[in-house]
C-alpha cells in the first residue's frame, strides 16, 4: 500500500511525496485520514526555513502533527480499536498512516472533527496552566490570543473556573473570541485601575508581552511560557529579579488520553471553539495553501479535509 505525505523539500517548498507502507504490525493500526489541521505558529517557521529552534534544517521534513482518522485495519494484538473507529493521532499531513495503538486517542461518537483536532493543542495549553494551579479567585493575565492563548483561556475558565482572566492582544477579532471563551476583560495600560496579577501565561512569543507580564505580576508571582520560542528571544527584565518571580516553561501535553476524557465532555458545550478554524482547505490544495500562508495574513488555524472513500 502506498501513502502520500506532504513534505518540506527545501525552504519555502512543499510538495506531496509517495511512500510504500509496510504491513501492519501486531500493535499497529492502519488509518485513513478524515481531517487534519495546520498549526500556524509551529509549521510556518519550518516551511520558511527560519525557525530559530532549528538553525540548520535538514530536508525533507515532515509536516503537521494533528490528524483525525478512521481505522481501516488492525494488528493481531490490538485490543482498544476496531475497524471503523475514529481516533486522533500525531502523524500530520498524510492520507493514510500506521499508528501505534498506545499512541492513538479514541474519539467518541458525536464529536466533530474540528473539536477532536483541538484536543491536542488544548492539552498542550492545559499542561502550562496545570503547572500554575490557579485558584478561582486568582487574577490571571494572558498575552497572545493565538490558538494556544485562546485554549489557555478556555482551560482557565472551564477547568480551573478562574473568574478574573485578563487578555492582551492587538487583534480585536482575537480578543473578542477570547471573551467568548471565558476571558473577563481586555488589558489596557491606560486604565488607571490596572491591577496586578498572581499568575501569568505568555503565549505570544513577543518580548514586549513577556516584559509586560513581569511588570504586572505581584512579588513572588508565577509566569509560565507557553509560546514556542520560534519568533523572538524572550529576556528577563529587572522586575523579574526585584519581585523574585517564578518562571516556568511548558512544552507538549500533560497526558493526551486523560485530557481527552475531560475535553470531549466539555468542548461540545463551548461551540465557539470551532471558530478557531478560520479557513478550510482540501488536502489536494495544501501545497498551494502553504504558499499563500507565507505571503498573506494568516488565519488562527486551518482545517484540512481529505477525500471521503464512502
Amino acid at each position: 500500500m502506498h501513502q502520500h505525505r506532504l513534505q518540506v523539500t527545501a525552504a519555502r517548498s512543499v510538495t506531496w511525496t509517495r511512500h510504500h507502507l509496510p504491513p501492519v504490525q501486531e500493535h499497529e493500526l492502519l488509518v485513513r485520514t478524515i481531517a487534519g489541521a495546520i498549526s500556524i505558529g509551529a509549521e510556518l517557521p519550518q516551511v520558511r526555513g527560519d525557525d530559530p529552534t532549528d538553525p540548520s534544517p535538514a530536508y525533507p521534513k515532515e509536516t503537521g502533527y494533528e490528524s483525525y482518522a478512521t481505522v481501516i485495519a488492525v494488528g493481531d494484538q490490538v485490543t482498544r480499536f476496531q475497524v471503523g473507529d475514529r481516533l486522533l493521532a500525531f502523524y500530520g499531513h498524510q492520507d493514510i498512516a500506521l499508528v501505534e495503538e498506545a499512541k492513538a486517542i479514541p474519539v467518541p461518537d458525536g464529536i466533530s472533527a474540528k473539536l477532536a483536532l483541538l484536543n491536542i493543542l488544548s492539552c498542550d495549553a492545559a499542561k502550562g496552566v496545570r503547572k500554575l494551579e490557579p485558584k478561582p479567585t486568582d487574577p490571571v493575565l494572558v498575552t497572545g490570543m493565538g490558538v494556544i492563548g485562546l485554549l489557555t483561556v478556555f482551560y482557565l475558565r472551564h477547568y480551573y473556573h478562574v473568574d478574573r482572566i485578563v487578555v492582551s492582544d492587538p487583534d480585536p477579532v482575537r480578543t473578542s473570541l477570547a471573551l467568548s471563551l471565558g476571558a473577563h476583560t481586555l488589558y489596557s495600560d491606560t486604565d488607571p485601575f490596572v491591577e496586578t496579577f498572581t499568575h501569568a501565561l505568555e503565549c505570544s512569543a513577543r518580548q514586549d508581552a513577556f516584559a509586560l507580564l513581569q511588570e504586572k505580576l505581584v512579588p513572588h508571582g508565577q509566569l509560565c511560557i507557553l509560546s514556542d520560542g520560534n519568533h523572538e528571544t524572550l529576556s528577563l527584565t529587572a522586575a523579574f529579579y526585584e519581585k523574585e518571580l517564578r518562571l516556568i516553561g511548558s512544552s507538549d501535553g500533560w497526558d493526551y488520553q486523560d485530557h481527552a476524557a475531560w475535553f470531549f465532555k466539555t468542548a461540545p458545550h463551548v461551540p465557539q471553539l470551532e471558530r478557531l478554524f478560520e479557513q478550510t482547505v482540501a488536502s489536494q490544495d495544501l501545497a498551494g495553501c502553504f504558499e499563500n500562508l507565507l505571503t498573506d495574513t494568516t488565519p488562527l488555524k486551518v482545517f484540512v479535509t481529505y477525500p471521503s472513500t464512502d
